[in-house]
């Protein structure tokens, strides 16, 4: 019977306990300071600083690569051209040394192939000089006939290409140089002697074109 007389003194009992008592699923003030005083949250900080200091210095080495003008490349290259290193002194007169040997090479190569052409045509012509030397021996160009002018002329043509005749009778014999065809003791001697030339050998500058054919004179006992 008090409680329906008084209905608000049961309200009133009820208020203080309804106050107190925690909201369902509100944290707790203890939990929330713990929460404010251990944030998640640093690590995203340390990567957006590292993010940061990453574009400052690509933003740099960019900067210093626009500085670098042609003009900057070429001076440069002057001033190592005006004071070059030991290396670059080393380098270069690797290069001289080995441009000035190609360059003996070649000029040796050309005067050997200059050579070799030549003989090529001499060798054409040797038949002929065998004739006119033949001739020469019979007495056929003797005076100034008209075939003693022509054989004065091809000979005089051919040494202007370097051809140079050897093989004369009374030249101490040489195996390089001669070739001998017979061997006639002879007293009158002392060494390996040509005694009478079949044909004649011939040079052409420093290149053999051919060994004199000779007949070779030998001491003697008797």
């Amino acid at each position: 019977m008090a409680d329906k007389k008084n209905p608000d003194k049961k309200r009133r009992d009820d208020e203080p306990s309804a106050k107190g008592a925690p909201e369902q699923g509100a944290p707790a003030a203890g939990d929330a300071e713990s929460g404010a005083a251990q944030p998640d949250t640093a690590p995203e900080f340390a990567t957006a600083d590292d993010s940061s200091s990453t574009d400052q210095s690509a933003s740099a080495d960019g900067i210093e690569e626009d500085e670098l003008t042609v003009q900057d490349i070429l001076d440069a290259a002057e001033r190592e051209a005006a004071e070059p290193t030991s290396e670059h002194l080393a380098d270069l007169k690797r290069v001289t040394a080995e441009y000035a040997n190609y360059r003996r090479r070649t000029e040796a190569n050309r005067v050997v192939e200059k050579e070799r052409v030549t003989g090529d045509i001499v060798k054409l012509l040797i038949p002929i000089l065998d004739d006119l030397y033949r001739a020469e021996k019979h007495g056929d160009l003797e005076g100034d006939s008209a075939f003693a002018t022509i054989a004065a002329k091809l000979r005089s043509s051919v040494e202007r290409l370097g051809l140079t005749s050897f093989g004369a009778v009374g030249d101490p014999f040489d195996p390089t140089m001669h070739e001998a065809i017979f061997q006639m003791p002879s007293p009158d001697v002392e060494t390996e002697t040509v005694g009478d030339v079949a044909e004649t050998g011939y040079y052409l500058g420093s290149t053999l074109l051919r060994a004199a054919k000779v007949v070779v004179q030998v001491p003697s006992d008797g």
